[in-house]
């Protein structure tokens, strides 16, 4: 941009969007973390709030799509990018977003990225290149979008992973989730069906309300500030719901931030203490368990260094995963994680199990969780750990008491939700979070 001239509007959102797409993508940066407004991307802090909602529309559109977009570029653009043009890869990447998905002007999306390379002294050279594949992307739209429609969504080595785990018909129909809106899910303390009727929401087979597309901002809703309910995805439910009646019994929530679980082992009856590791979660837990007129002891230390000398009747360990259950609301996880992130978590997570066996008494229960996609952070995992101690067992959950989800009960008893679960209806997105869950019992 010359002396005198004044910078295109919208040109800065796009440019941000295009380095954060190149955080997550090239330096596998968590997007929270980037669109962060204390410690995030400073050029996204610095826009104002219609900018920055153009930019998180932009990048969850283009993580969403991102093996169509590169397909569709690769064909438009012909020969391959040099090595060095990776930053002018991600603002074509922004624009076609934009021009394929978005209800953008395309005369805009394109106008801004010949902006943007030509301002950049790494693409200048390539700003005509800029503005014919897109002019061209955009003649040709419809004919893109239908060719590239069977292209799983996923990343390659996270899609072959799932046709192995769940077969190829499941595997793409979780891919195919990935492109619906993730819905709202409410865990409500009493008369789930009243609250639907009140919120216009739908009964779900764990018991949560969905609410439906457009139900407006959480805390307007009626019972928000009167505590009545809390925002939880259905799947994340299951774990606590697997101990059944608590009433008098001590339980012990090991990773219990931001505290829907350990609502929900209060409102059983149980005797809770919540740990967590960080201060600013424990403190976040605390301030939705004051909105809900619940109460936990609370303690913020890391799990692994927990000790108690008076054993628990139960124990809950929703344990740190690698969150490939959770892909419709966080896009980004995918391409900022691979098998080697899967295979360090696992291990991670059978050292916290092993550890969080030593705290149940004899006769008590512990329900393990997480909302990874993966058997090597479930099943197999726990298979391992039972196996070395012969005083534990599965107590398996029966799918008749889940009708709705009796696909998600497995021949052991586990539960194992995928995206793919739920259907569609005409109000009510369909589909939930990957979770894994199973209750264990300690020989008495």
């Amino acid at each position: 941009m010359t002396d005198g001239q004044s910078e295109k509007p919208g040109l800065r959102a796009r440019q941000a969007a295009a380095k954060i797409l190149a955080a997550v993508v090239d330096r596998r940066t968590s997007l929270d973390g980037m669109l962060d407004l204390e410690n995030g991307n400073p050029a996204y802090r610095q826009l104002n709030d219609a900018d920055r909602a153009l930019v998180r529309a932009i990048l969850n559109t283009a993580l969403r799509h991102l093996p169509r977009i590169e397909a569709i570029l690769d064909t438009l653009v012909g020969t391959p990018l040099p090595d060095g043009a990776r930053a002018l890869h991600h603002v074509l990447t922004v624009a076609a977003a934009q021009i394929l998905y978005l209800d953008v002007p395309d005369h805009s999306a394109v106008d801004l990225a010949v902006e943007q390379a030509q301002l950049d002294p790494r693409n200048r050279r390539f700003a005509s290149l800029t503005n014919a594949v897109l002019r061209r992307l955009s003649r040709e739209k419809a004919s893109h979008l239908i060719a590239t429609r069977a292209i799983p969504v996923i990343p390659e080595w996270f899609y072959d992973r799932l046709v192995a785990i769940y077969g190829r018909e499941h595997a793409g129909r979780i891919s195919d989730m990935m492109l619906e809106p993730a819905a709202i899910d409410l865990t409500v303390k009493s008369d789930a069906e009243g609250w639907a009727a009140r919120l216009g929401g739908l009964v779900l087979p764990t018991g949560s309300v969905r609410l439906p597309a457009g139900a407006g901002a959480i805390p307007a809703l009626e019972g928000f500030e009167d505590g009545q309910w809390w925002v939880q995805d259905a799947a994340a439910s299951l774990p606590a719901r697997l101990f059944g009646d608590l009433a008098g019994k001590r339980v012990v929530d090991l990773c219990a931030a931001p505290g829907g679980k350990t609502a929900q082992l209060l409102l059983a009856g149980a005797e809770v203490t919540a740990l967590d590791q960080s201060g600013n979660r424990l403190k976040r837990l605390i301030g939705n368990l004051e909105r809900l007129r619940l109460s936990a002891t609370t303690q913020e230390i890391n799990m692994a260094d927990f000790r108690s000398d008076d054993l628990f009747d139960a124990v809950l360990l929703d344990a740190p995963c690698s969150s490939t259950g959770t892909i419709r609301k966080h896009p980004d996880v995918l391409w900022t994680k691979g098998p080697e992130d899967i295979e360090k978590l696992a291990r991670l997570q059978e050292r916290l199990l092993r550890h969080a066996l030593t705290l149940v008494k004899p006769g008590g229960d512990l329900v393990f969780s997480n909302c990874s996609l993966d058997p090597d952070e479930g099943e197999n995992m726990v298979s391992r750990v039972l196996a070395d101690n012969e005083d534990w067992r599965i107590i398996p959950t029966d799918a008749a008491d889940w009708p709705g989800l009796e696909g998600a009960v497995s021949p052991r008893g586990e539960l194992r939700t995928t995206p793919a679960m739920l259907p569609v209806t005409a109000d009510h997105a369909g589909g939930l979070d990957g979770f894994y869950a199973v209750r264990l019992r300690k020989a008495g």
